[in-house]
């Protein structure tokens, strides 16, 4: 709290005073970014500190070519209000002859110079007033003005110094709010191209593809499980889009700003999985130079997604257990306990319920993981989404591949005879490379290489086109 003082201010304008003053004035600077906070408390300061009344602030606006009042002490509400609407053009009054010039002008008596424009009617006539520029050539300019309390001449050289070196140091400040300013909006535009990169390929129903009635089932059902923090099993063969639905499930859920952290479970080892999942401390084991957060903690208030989770093994699977009961776990090589709020969607493309049979695969934590099942069906039980399926994988290329693609009737037809064991990740990779090897961009039988071992008799294509209601179209 700034102590009060005289009106008058009959303190001398002495080192000590301008030392206790400028040390509060730095304390007021260093405390918030809010500028109008900060310049409002500053210029309080000027007056109780160092004699100073009637401060103001006016900062250059590009857009309106001209100064405005960014700050204003010692006026009543109703003046300080319809400051704001002020403007002081370059070169206008006092004030912009200050802005143009950038050199300091002291008054020594207000009603002596017809500059003074007077548009506040706030300042006394029969004292000075101290003008001096912000910024000038930087990417700030304007003025910070203020009027001694008193007649005192003596002192006016010594205010006027001080008054160039608070100006000073409301230039950095003012800077430094800016760039910190920046900072922030460059980080938010690149985390929202960041989620909308991530919202298009993994993020929503856009990626999915299906009108039959299994998979309209399914997306009924994503709709319904993305409400709540319920943990998801997703079931399906390899190449089914197991990844997809559960990146539908996460950015549609209620923790969608929140991290979507991924980790394919088949591809680590133990000791490995581990450490990706739980991190590990500095000196854990040869290699681990510095502390490293695991998946858990990165995915904290977020979703994590446990792809091939039927893969990890019987002692492995006791740690999960745990923090997917208790919600905490160490580091490798720590003693810490750290707790986290995740929910959990899992993948797997074994049957484990036959595992559990076998005692492969612990029947507390396939309850725990199976809460919400999702079953994915393999493409040659919904070939009558292959065409929309062909189409759309089509589209992704072209725009990858930054030209025209197109698919013919023909090769949707030979497309529709195979039975896609790998299904739609060998369907969209069958497309790949038939695209390739189309010049034209058309993409025919002549071009279309697939497995002949995994074709299904005619009768069996003709029986499903005639279900579509004749051919498929490109």
């Amino acid at each position: 709290m700034i102590e009060s003082v005289d009106s008058n201010f009959e303190q001398p304008f002495d080192a000590e005073q301008q030392l206790k003053a400028l040390h509060k004035i730095s304390v007021i600077l260093s405390r918030t970014l809010n500028m109008e906070e900060t310049l409002q408390q500053l210029l309080c300061c000027l007056h109780e500190l160092a004699g100073m009344q009637f401060g103001m602030v006016t900062l250059y606006d590009e857009d309106r070519q001209g100064m405005l009042v960014q700050a204003l002490h010692g006026a009543n509400p109703e003046v300080i209000r319809d400051a704001s609407k002020i403007k002081y053009r370059i070169n206008e009054g006092i004030l912009g002859n200050v802005q143009a010039k950038g050199e300091t002008q002291v008054i020594v008596k207000v009603s002596q110079d017809p500059r003074f424009l007077d548009r506040l009617s706030l300042y006394d006539y029969d004292l000075p007033l101290i003008c001096v520029p912000l910024g000038r050539g930087s990417e700030y300019s304007g003025v910070l003005a203020a009027q001694p309390v008193n007649a005192n001449l003596s002192e006016l050289a010594a205010k006027t110094r001080f008054l160039e070196m608070v100006a000073n140091l409301i230039l950095q400040t003012l800077q430094l709010s800016n760039s910190v300013q920046k900072e922030k909006q460059e980080l938010q535009n690149r985390n929202d191209n960041l989620q909308l990169k991530v919202d298009s390929q993994s993020g929503g129903f856009d990626s999915m593809v299906g009108s039959t009635a299994v998979m309209r089932q399914i997306f009924e059902t994503v709709n319904q499980v993305a409400k709540f923090d319920t943990t998801v099993l997703i079931r399906g063969e390899s190449g089914t889009g197991k990844e997809l639905i559960a990146g539908a499930i996460a950015y549609q859920s209620q923790r969608k700003n929140e991290p979507f952290i991924k980790l394919n479970c088949a591809a680590l080892p133990d000791n490995l999985l581990e450490s990706e999942l739980f991190g590990h401390e500095k000196g854990a084991f040869t290699g681990a130079v510095k502390m490293r957060k695991g998946r858990f903690e990165l995915a904290d208030g977020g979703t994590l997604f446990l792809d091939e989770i039927g893969e990890i093994s019987a002692s492995f699977q006791a740690k999960l257990l745990r923090i997917l009961q208790e919600g905490e776990f160490e580091r490798v090589g720590g003693h810490e306990t750290i707790k986290v709020n995740v929910r959990i969607i899992a993948a797997t493309n074994r049957p484990l319920e036959q595992e559990v049979q076998n005692g492969h695969f612990r029947q507390d934590l396939y309850y725990r993981l199976n809460v919400m099942p999702i079953n994915l069906p393999p493409l040659r039980e919904r070939l009558e989404d292959l065409p929309d399926l062909a189409r759309f994988l089509v589209n992704k290329l072209a725009k990858h591949q930054g030209r025209t693609l197109k698919i013919s009737s023909g090769a949707i037809r030979l497309l529709m005879g195979h039975n896609w064991p790998g299904n739609i990740r060998e369907l969209e990779n069958c497309l790949e490379r038939a695209s390739v090897m189309s010049e034209s961009g058309l993409i025919d039988r002549d071009v279309v290489m697939i497995n002949q071992n995994s074709m299904m008799p005619s009768s069996q294509v003709y029986q499903q086109e005639l279900n579509q209601g004749g051919d498929a179209t490109g």
